[in-house]
């Protein structure tokens, strides 16, 4: 299982293409050498999955019921924002351009590590969805990761 941490500021290129650097590039699990899958995320950012991550993701998405109105609206919502790229073999790929309008990327970007993924943001808008307050912090890591 992959682990992924740490904040990586990244360029893209004039292609719309990034690198992914090596730290996160080396916790990659081998099937996703060579192919990452990309979502657009619910804030102005994407989603990076390995694919062994993704097959989970998969699986619920898929087996959402087609004769449901609400779901298969979920279901088209969710699978057509979602690409498999490729990686060369320096690591990097080439952003959709319908990804990178999402987010309204610019050049400067920041891959977040999450734990089972990796958030890709603009540098500026990164940083406005981040916890200020120090309290603010405490209190919410209190109220979901306490026992």
């Amino acid at each position: 299982m992959a682990f992924f941490t740490g904040e990586h500021e990244c360029k893209l290129d004039a292609k719309g293409r990034l690198t992914l650097p090596s730290r996160l590039k080396s916790v990659l699990p081998a099937a996703s050498m060579k192919n990452i899958i990309i979502r657009k995320g619910f804030e102005p950012n994407l989603i990076l999955y390995p694919l062994n991550e993704f097959q989970n993701i998969y699986s619920r998405i898929n087996s959402l019921n087609e004769f449901s109105s609400e779901q298969r609206k979920l279901k088209r919502n969710l699978f057509s924002s979602i690409s498999q790229v490729e990686l060369d073999s320096n690591g990097r790929f080439l952003l959709p351009k319908s990804m990178v309008l999402h987010c309204n990327l610019d050049k400067e970007v920041i891959l977040v590590g999450m734990g089972n993924i990796i958030e890709l943001w603009d540098i500026k808008k990164y940083r406005k969805f981040l916890i200020d307050d120090s309290d603010e912090f405490s209190k919410l890591a209190q109220k979901y990761l306490d026992e």
